[in-house]
């Protein structure tokens, strides 16, 4: 079953796509594939990043929004939609985003936690040229995390 994280439901209500402006959304190899799939060249929705492909920002807003609605709504990256749940490095905690203007209307569950931890190993995993210095960078920050 899906969370309500994951359906979206609080930010289709209130036609919300704050998020989607000015996006750092980084892609797994898993989201890059399904969207492909779609009939999308990777560099059309993706730019690199540090750790792999994150995804390509047109005029200020993510590729994929038109109005105030994601065109690939149903196959979103996983990114998208676990948001507004993050790990926020500095806090060294899983969080609703603080940027979320309805970050108090949702309610997150383990299930979700999971997928977010999941997301992050993906992206651990399948980051371009980097993985040593991503696991190095995360292993550093966990770490420090768990000495709090």
């Amino acid at each position: 079953m899906t969370s309500s994280i994951e359906k979206g439901i609080i930010c289709l209500k209130h036609g919300c796509a704050l998020c989607c402006h000015e996006t750092r959304m980084l892609l797994t190899s898993i989201d890059v594939n399904r969207i492909v799939k779609l009939g999308y060249k990777v560099k059309s929705f993706a730019e690199k990043a540090e750790y792999g492909w994150r995804l390509k920002n047109v005029n200020g807003k993510c590729f994929f929004l038109e109005g105030n609605r994601c065109k690939i709504y149903k196959y979103r990256p996983y990114g998208c939609r676990l948001y507004p749940l993050i790990y926020d490095w500095s806090e060294c905690k899983i969080m609703l985003d603080d940027l979320c203007p309805y970050k108090e209307e949702f309610n997150f569950q383990i299930k979700d936690v999971r997928k977010l931890i999941f997301t992050i190993n993906l992206l651990k995993k399948n980051s371009t040229g980097s993985a040593q210095n991503f696991t190095r960078f995360s292993r550093n920050k966990f770490l420090r995390c768990a000495r709090q």
